[in-house]
């Protein structure tokens, strides 16, 4: 958890948070979503990468080799992914929950909501510890 703590507090991440990871080439799905900072409630726009259970971010959508993520979570850790427009009282919003952690976030519209949540919510599954290669093909085909 200590690069969740990073990730919120503005501090960038650690190499080893995403080491392996080639978020440069080919991401799960990418995109802008604002963020709310865990400490300081403050919305950001930033720019989305899901590769490898890993849900990285960045300052500008152009995004190489040599780019440094501004944060990173690692999407096994995490328990729930949801539509959050209840407690933010915004549209289009959604959270990423880990024991210790709930992350907001907003979409630019409902479709990009529920792609975000539907892929993040299918890498939760497939990084998970705990779960077996037939209840990833069982969630993965109950989401489609």
């Amino acid at each position: 958890m200590e690069n969740l703590w990073r990730a919120a507090t503005g501090q960038d991440p650690s190499p080893e948070d995403y080491s392996g990871v080639e978020f440069w080439s080919n991401p799960e799905r990418s995109g802008w979503l604002t963020k709310q900072g865990e400490y300081i409630k403050t919305w950001r726009r930033r720019w989305f990468v899901l590769k490898q259970g890993k849900l990285l971010w960045f300052k500008d959508s152009h995004v190489t080799r040599s780019s440094s993520p501004r944060g990173v979570v690692p999407v096994g850790t995490c328990l729930t992914v949801k539509g959050a427009e209840d407690v933010l009282h915004k549209p289009c919003a959604f959270e990423l929950s880990s024991n210790q952690d709930t992350m907001y976030f907003i979409a630019d519209s409902e479709k990009e909501k529920e792609e975000w949540i539907n892929s993040i919510g299918r890498s939760i599954v497939q990084h998970s510890r705990s779960v077996t290669d037939s209840e990833v093909v069982d969630y993965v085909s109950n989401r489609s």
